[in-house]
């Protein structure tokens, strides 16, 4: 595995799909992050699987360097996976995922399940959304971009440490957000649902990995349900927010590790 990754890109319906690979011979591994994020956050799991993995994590579509897409729905996203899967030359693959990125994972294998082997689902739950309340309303009322960093963090106001290291600059020297605010929420609308028969359609091995507490934690009844439902399934709690991919990056890459391993025994 490299210590740094390799940024590349491929063109799907004439938009730009930027994702980084961590290289190496080890078999793939490809983790897709959630909303307000981006591929690199997988870095250290990437370097904590070593190199008996080659991890690929795009940024999905309208975040990060990957370019904005016409729309954000369900097929939309599974679609740039299987277009990134064939570009790569990638028959079978271990999906993992976050949040969005976990719901991803799950509902591709549940459409092509000759091509996935295993499934990490991090904090992506069965159902979500079902009250009507969308999360990410907040995003509405911040700024795309401005003429200056400084005025483009200032406009961000309390949101700014989530995503002042993050920004980014454009050719005329302008500033943005690495992510479009309306886009992320038509996003988020466009996830929720009841996802139940996607959830147990694969027969797969799968991980569930869920926090102990924070906003957006999937609940605990929850999580037994999904186990129960779906033969195959393990689950392990680690003690973090929603966020874990960032808030517990060494538990995560254990839990990971410890999965990986049992599959190649």
């Amino acid at each position: 595995m490299n210590d740094t990754a390799d940024r590349a890109e491929l063109t799907i319906d004439g938009r730009r799909l930027s994702y980084l690979d961590f290289g190496g011979t080890g078999r793939p591994l490809v983790a897709l992050h959630g909303h307000l994020s981006e591929g690199a956050v997988f870095t250290h799991l990437a370097q904590a699987v070593g190199s008996e993995w080659r991890v690929i994590a795009p940024d999905q579509r309208g975040q990060g360097a990957s370019e904005r897409a016409d729309d954000y729905s369900r097929d939309g996203y599974l679609g740039d996976l299987l277009a990134l899967l064939d570009h790569l030359g990638l028959d079978r693959v271990v999906l993992l995922g976050h949040s969005l990125g976990g719901i991803n994972a799950y509902q591709f294998a549940a459409r092509h399940p000759e091509r996935v082997a295993a499934i990490v689902d991090v904090e992506g739950p069965a159902a979500l959304g079902l009250d009507g309340k969308n999360p990410l309303s907040f995003l509405l009322g911040l700024p795309y971009d401005a003429p200056t960093r400084d005025e483009l963090v200032a406009g961000l106001g309390p949101a700014a440490p989530y995503f002042a290291d993050r920004l980014r600059q454009n050719a005329d020297g302008s500033w943005r957000l690495p992510f479009h605010p309306q886009d992320m929420y038509q996003s988020e609308e466009l996830v929720h649902g009841d996802h139940w028969a996607d959830w147990t359609a694969s027969s797969c091995p799968a991980l569930l990995v869920h926090a102990t507490d924070g906003v957006g934690a999937l609940p605990a009844g929850l999580v037994g349900e999904m186990v129960g439902r779906r033969p195959g399934t393990t689950a392990v709690q680690l003690d973090s927010d929603h966020m874990v991919p960032t808030t517990a990056p060494d538990a995560l890459a254990a839990a990971v590790r410890e999965f990986l391993t049992a599959l190649t025994q």
